[in-house]
């Protein structure tokens, strides 16, 4: 499939097309209120960071976001993907040097999944962050390939094929791409929310205090019914990318 591949940076104008495009995303991962509060600036602080991929009739088929940050820590955080966004606007709001880069979201529209895309769309994410003089890529990856949310994350993320290759398909893309496993963000997104609000995003009773199962959620969603509330940590797992530059 011909691909054309722009920075927002370079297409302005488009910005609107991104929010329009189909989410991929399962309804839980909406209400990160780390993501509600700080994602929408991630166009406006971080233009050239941001991809927008188009078929050969003009459609926006794919997005991809990064964001440079200043990373003081000696490794990767345990917060991941609400750590990026956190550590991404700190640093551009405090007039600071950044001195890493990560993803924060590879989306293909949902009518186009399933056509190797999501590689392509890497590569020229892989691409764009070297250009803009960075070694290194890291990316909270989101294995949604897990289907046991009781099973621990640090074993599913070292399960791999008969061919050395991740089981994970997200994580498989990232390792094929020339990225590899580094640790796990035992908290990369926290979602707390009133039982009220659970019901409605999920159609669960949640009248039941202990671990929930979710569908499409990572892990189970921890219920107290006594306290009316419910929090979902997600783990994620970190893949460094080297780049040549």
């Amino acid at each position: 499939m011909e691909l054309e591949i722009s920075t927002l940076a370079q297409r302005p104008d488009a910005v609107g097309k991104l929010w329009e495009m189909p989410s991929p995303w399962p309804e839980i991962m909406r209400h990160d209120p780390i993501g509600n509060l700080f994602y929408g600036q991630v166009t406006d602080f971080f233009p050239e960071y941001v991809l927008l991929v188009s078929n050969g009739s003009g459609e926006l088929i794919a997005q991809a976001f990064a964001a440079p940050f200043q990373m003081t820590e000696d490794e990767l955080f345990d917060d991941g993907w609400d750590g990026v966004l956190r550590r991404a606007l700190n640093t551009r709001l405090d007039g600071r040097t950044p001195n890493a880069v990560s993803a924060i979201e590879i989306a293909i529209r949902p009518d186009h999944q399933g056509k190797g895309l999501s590689g392509r769309v890497l590569a020229a994410m892989r691409e764009n962050v070297s250009r803009l003089g960075f070694r290194e890529l890291f990316a909270p990856v989101r294995p949604n390939g897990k289907q046991d949310p009781g099973q621990p994350m640090s074993e599913y993320a070292l399960q791999v094929r008969a061919d050395g290759l991740p089981v994970d398909p997200w994580l498989r893309v990232h390792v094929r791409a020339g990225g590899r496993i580094d640790r796990i963000a035992p908290r990369s997104m926290v979602i707390p929310g009133t039982l009220a609000e659970w019901r409605d995003w999920t159609g669960l009773p949640f009248d039941t205090s202990g671990p929930v199962v979710v569908p499409h959620a990572l892990a189970p969603v921890h219920c107290d019914v006594a306290q009316n509330q419910a929090v979902y940590v997600e783990p994620n797992v970190w893949v460094r990318h080297t780049l040549t530059t």
